[in-house]
This record gives structure tokens, sequence and C-alpha cells, in this order.
């Protein structure tokens, strides 16, 4: 019975109608897959535009069916159903682990909110484990740009990977690379926000800067040594904006505790972002203090 669809065989030609029922699908969704080119009629009779499918189609329109019944969009679907098996299951894989990340994201956004909402943001906050470190002090090559915070995750990733490869060259990389916020970034504030990664040779990465970063305005500063008050947090909390419930929680305990901000907030980046999953702690959300 593998190459039959209950009694017809896999070539037999079927009316609209008859394959909709077969697929447990509507005529309407055949015609849109078609326009979308996920799947096609094996015949379109030319006279009358009816529209014929053979019988071994029907797996792959309720492969469709399933694919749409995961949210998935019709045109990653597009890519799934035109790839080889092993390409077509990494593929339904990554849109899984996006879906996973966002659905993280979204939990620890609604804990968040409802907190707000309750007036109960201690304990929201109190999720949160806050601790102190010293660090020393350091020479860093930056990258500053105003942005909005839906624009924010793409520079960061690209000015951080920017700034690396110029502090390879410039006697490596001596710290996690980090982001200060000078002001607010959200839907309406733009910063400024810089990137910055420590650096091993400072007159090499002030000689990089003059000769290659003046497109972008880098330069090459020192970050003196100071105390951080900071909360470890995982990847799926780092979007905008559940990520606020951690500062939230970092300026809460810095008050508890008497103590008193000395500088601009940021997020130390001390992970591959790129192999974390969605609950791996990737960031210190933290405020410098004293």
């Amino acid at each position: 019975m593998g190459d039959r669809v209950g009694d017809v065989r896999d070539d037999a030609l079927l009316t609209i109608g008859a394959f909709a029922a077969r697929a447990r699908l509507s005529a309407k969704a055949l015609r849109l897959y078609d326009r979308l080119g996920l799947l096609a009629p094996a015949l379109v009779d030319e006279a009358t535009g009816y529209r014929y499918y053979r019988a071994g189609q029907v797996e792959r329109a309720r492969l469709v069916a399933l694919l749409r019944r995961l949210d998935m969009p019709l045109a990653r679907i597009a890519e799934v159903v035109h790839a080889d098996c092993d390409r077509s299951a990494g593929l339904l894989d990554a849109y899984w682990a996006d879906v996973e990340a966002r659905v993280a994201g979204q939990r620890t956004l609604v804990e968040y909110l409802r907190g707000r909402l309750t007036g109960k943001d201690s304990d929201v906050y109190g999720k949160f484990v806050v601790e102190t470190v010293d660090v020393p002090g350091q020479v860093v090559i930056t990258e500053t740009r105003h942005t909005l915070a839906d624009e924010l995750p793409q520079w960061i990733g690209a000015s951080l990977e920017r700034l690396e490869e110029a502090a390879r060259s410039c006697g490596g990389v001596t710290a996690s690379p980090f982001v200060v916020y000078h002001a607010d970034v959200s839907a309406e504030s733009d910063g400024p926000a810089e990137a910055c990664v420590p650096v091993a040779d400072e007159a090499a990465a002030r000689a990089w800067c003059e000769e290659r970063g003046r497109a972008r305005q880098t330069r090459v500063r020192a970050e003196p040594a100071g105390r951080l008050a900071y909360t470890r947090i995982t990847k799926a909390q780092v979007a905008y904006p559940q990520i606020l419930a951690a500062f939230g929680a970092v300026e809460e305990w810095i008050a508890a505790q008497g103590l008193t901000v000395t500088g601009p907030c940021r997020e130390v980046y001390f992970a591959d972002w790129e192999a974390a999953g969605p609950q791996d702690p990737v960031c210190d959300v933290a405020f410098p203090v004293r």
C-alpha cells in the first residue's frame, strides 16, 4: 500500500475537490499553496482552468498543513518542503528553536508585566540573584551609536564582531565584551549605546582607529577599575522589553544595600551567543557602584 492513497494509485489524477477531501484541506488553501509555490497542480486544463492533482501529492499537502499548525510562515514552509530529508528536518529544528526562544522570552515578559500591573514588582525582582564583583581597569576599543530598541540586537552583534576583529589585530581580546547605555534605549529613546571590547595593546588599538575606524567613529578609551552590582540572565531574558526586569532587580538591590550608582548601566556578554540555548546564561546586567 506504500504507493497508494486508499484504493487510488499515486499517479491517478484527482479533481481539486476530490484531492482536497483526501488531503483534508479546502480548495481555497490548495489555490493559495499553488500561488506560493508550495504545491502546484499536476495538470491545469487549458480550456476549463480546472486543476487536477495526483494522488501521490497528498503527503506533501498534509505536510504543508501540519507545518502551518506550527504557525510556520509560508516562506519557511517552502524551504522545508523543497529541501531533501536531512536538510528539511534541520530547518524544522531551527524554526522550533526560534519558537522556543521567543516563548521563553515572552514568559519572562509576562511575569514582569504581571508584577507591574499588580504592584508586586518585588516579587519579580526577587527571582534575580544580585551580587557584586570588583573589575580591574582596562583599555577598550569602542563604537557608539544612537539606536532604538528594535534595532539594538542586530547592532550589538555586528558592532561587537567588528570590534573583536580589530582587537585580535591589536594584541587580542582581554575580557568579555560589553555594551554601555549612556541614556535609555527603548521604542522611543535612542540612547546612545556604546559597544566595548577590552584590548591588550592600547597603542596598536589607537593606530587601528586612526587608520580604519573613522567611518564608524571607533575610538579607544580607558575604563577605570571599580565594582559592579550585577545579575546573570539567560539568552531568553536578554530580549527587550523583558530585560527591563533584570535592570529593575539590580537597581532595587542597590537601593536596598545603600549603595550609589557611579556610572551608566551595561550588559556584559560572556558566552557564545550563537551556541547558547534559550535557558543558557549569556549576559550580566550590571551597574557600577560604590
